[in-house]
């Protein structure tokens, strides 16, 4: 196994997961309410590391060579970050919602799990970034070598979920007052709208 691209991949990995964005949102979120943690994670691991591994194997170029693609999955995506923003303004707005004992009613198991595939698929940022740029350049290494950077990529995103989703919990006293779970349901929506904005600018 070559380390230096292992580590080259790992690096990259990070620096772009390891940032505010939707899945990490949502993630975070769950962590605080510890609503199917480990599913939410494995899902979003699942994901990122089938992104990784199709764009090493070549569909980041495809998808750069047909702009019309990427038009469409830029519409989608917006419109799907637009209303998730609505619904996580709503929840700010009424913080009777965010108490921490109505947290604890988790939503469908299926539901959550729907939830974590949308985030992870619809956000063409995603796809930006594990499929186009993290494959064109893992994509340059020969051989087997372009693979070894993609499991350092997704060695990351590992290493990242794990401590998002379960590191959350010890933020739990300061999201015991409903103040904390209006602001962090406030910043979601602005984090949202503000991609989805960015998707066009």
């Amino acid at each position: 196994m070559d380390s230096a691209i292992f580590l080259k991949g790992m690096g990259l990995g990070a620096s772009l997961i390891v940032a505010i964005g939707t899945q990490n949102a949502f993630l975070l979120k769950q962590g605080l309410k510890r609503h199917y943690v480990l599913t939410c994670i494995l899902v979003c691991l699942v994901c990122d590391a089938m992104l990784i591994t199709a764009g090493v194997a070549g569909m980041g170029t495809f998808i750069a060579d047909n702009p019309n693609f990427l038009l469409w999955a830029k519409a989608g995506g917006a419109t799907f970050l637009i209303a998730y923003g609505l619904r996580a303004a709503k929840s700010a707005w009424r913080p009777t919602a965010m108490t921490v004992s109505a947290a604890k009613s988790p939503e469908g198991y299926w539901a959550v799990i729907g939830a974590a595939l949308a985030f992870s698929l619809l956000n063409p940022h995603a796809f930006l970034d594990t499929v186009i740029l993290l494959g064109s350049i893992g994509g340059q290494h020969e051989g087997v070598g372009r693979f070894y950077f993609a499991g350092g990529a997704i060695m990351a995103s590992a290493l990242w979920f794990f401590l998002l989703g379960f590191g959350a919990r010890y933020l739990a006293p300061v999201f015991a007052k409903p103040m904390a779970w209006r602001v962090l349901d406030g910043i979601i929506a602005l984090v949202m709208w503000a991609i989805a904005a960015s998707l066009f600018l």
